[in-house]
């Protein structure tokens, strides 16, 4: 496979995980519904919204903050012929750090576990940003 080619692998893998956390969003409302701990509509307004499914909720709402910039730096290195190998294996730690992210998010919630987490995809995107800008004035 190209090095072009495997860069849109670790998108497609956040892209899984997004679908993942939608499934578990739905599964966990279900449930608060049918023990009686909310009601169907109070997730219309997103008021009220118990714990078990608020974390869920609130994870998705990081999967649209920095990914962003993972998605589109790995466009740009894509389109600018600069995904190498080391890129590729950066984005791939971003994705890791993500669904490790979420996976903390998700379940406990312990903020010592999950800021390292995110602080591991922050640098790693860090990093490929700033090869982006070595590549394009090198080119």
């Amino acid at each position: 496979m190209s090095a072009t080619a495997a860069i849109f692998w670790p998108m497609v893998a956040h892209a899984a995980l997004v679908f993942g956390l939608y499934g578990l969003l739905g599964l966990r409302r279900a449930a608060m519904v049918k023990q009686g701990k909310a009601y169907i509509e109070q997730f219309r307004e997103n008021r009220d919204e118990p714990a078990e499914s608020l974390v869920v909720r609130n994870n998705l709402a990081n999967q649209f903050e920095l990914p962003v910039l993972f998605h589109v730096c790995c466009l740009a290195l894509y389109f600018v012929e600069a995904d190498n190998l080391p890129m590729i294996a950066l984005s791939w730690i971003f994705v890791v750090s993500r669904y490790a992210h979420s996976f903390v998010h998700v379940t406990g919630n312990r903020l010592s576990r999950r800021q390292p987490a995110f602080l591991v995809g922050f640098v790693t995107l860090g990093l490929m940003w700033a090869w982006f800008a070595v590549w394009l004035a090198m080119s």
